[in-house]
């Protein structure tokens, strides 16, 4: 079990910051890093584009794993997203993650005037985006004829180098998502998840690779958390408070804290958060990235690394 770094950059994220950020990132020998790819969630705050933030980060470290967790197909074009991927994977030397998911938040869709379809719409665009992402990263010429994109005799250049880059889809949708990333996925990220829920999902998703003859142990399979996590009672309540400010749905720090385990949040200190990874590696998970949501205090970040990890490596 791995344990990676999540950080949502809509959340008053400045450079200086971020530049930390990746930095104590490495130093702390974090194997991933990922970055939210959101305008807003909540009020419109500091904010660094996600994609210019990863080429930064890319550039200025040589072992960490990068990219969008996750970047939705109602904000970019596919063409332009598999685009800007081969360009950060030959940047990063192979280090970059693109991570594709449908789109779910309505405001920022509506403040900024992207087109937020139903439910089923964007299931069927993202299930073509994924599609198209492929289609690029092939030998060319290509051509695509779907409902929602097409490509007539292109030959996307530069060209990826072999199994990169490394593609993860984001969701636990049965319909859509599970059989499209049992199709095209390096990774399958879920976010959140009860260990009920997840069983259920995981069990779909081997179905889903039976079903196309693909093994299902070739795809890596991750999941993000807002870890309410510390090295003492007072640290997790604090992470708790922090988190509910975002997450909370009207509960305050406590009120989060005593809905935890049922709503998929690892919570706790350390003998409490390596219980409750071991119970998600029995299922097969073998990363959790952990939201990074304080930008100004390392405590937590410090306790992953130097608490946590060393402790799971062998789950």
């Amino acid at each position: 079990m791995d344990i990676g770094l999540m950080v949502e950059g809509q959340n008053d994220l400045t450079w200086d910051r971020w530049v930390h950020i990746y930095q104590f990132a490495e130093r702390l020998h974090f194997p991933s890093l990922f970055r939210s790819d959101h305008y807003f969630i909540g009020s419109q705050r500091e904010s660094l584009d996600t994609f210019t933030s990863l080429a930064v980060a890319a550039r200025e470290t040589t072992g960490i794993r990068l990219g969008p967790l996750v970047s939705p197909t109602t904000f970019r074009s596919p063409v332009e997203l598999a685009r800007i991927a081969v360009s950060l994977d030959l940047l990063s030397e192979g280090r970059f993650v693109l991570g594709i998911g449908a789109g779910w938040h309505q405001p920022e869709h509506d403040a900024y005037g992207f087109r937020f379809p139903e439910v089923s719409d964007r299931a069927n665009r993202f299930v073509e985006g994924v599609e198209v992402v492929r289609t690029l990263w092939n030998e060319g010429p290509s051509n695509f004829a779907g409902r929602f994109f097409q490509l007539s005799n292109v030959d996307m250049r530069p060209k990826p180098k072999p199994g990169r880059p490394w593609l993860l889809i984001g969701g636990s949708g049965p319909m859509r998502t599970l059989p499209t990333a049992a199709k095209h996925a390096d990774e399958w990220n879920c976010v959140n998840t009860s260990l009920a829920s997840y069983a259920e999902r995981a069990e779909q998703m081997n179905v889903c690779c039976e079903l196309i003859q693909r093994d299902p142990v070739t795809i890596k399979r991750s999941m993000m958390t807002f870890g309410l996590v510390g090295p003492d009672e007072k640290s997790v309540a604090r992470a708790a408070e922090i988190a509910s400010h975002t997450i909370g749905r009207g509960l305050d720090g406590k009120g989060l804290l005593a809905a935890a385990g049922a709503r998929g949040l690892i919570h706790g200190t350390k003998d409490q958060v390596i219980e409750q990874i071991g119970k998600l590696a029995e299922l097969g998970i073998s990363e959790i990235e952990f939201q990074h949501m304080d930008f100004y205090n390392d405590e937590i970040p410090e306790f992953l690394a130097q608490e946590i990890a060393p402790a799971v490596k062998m789950l």
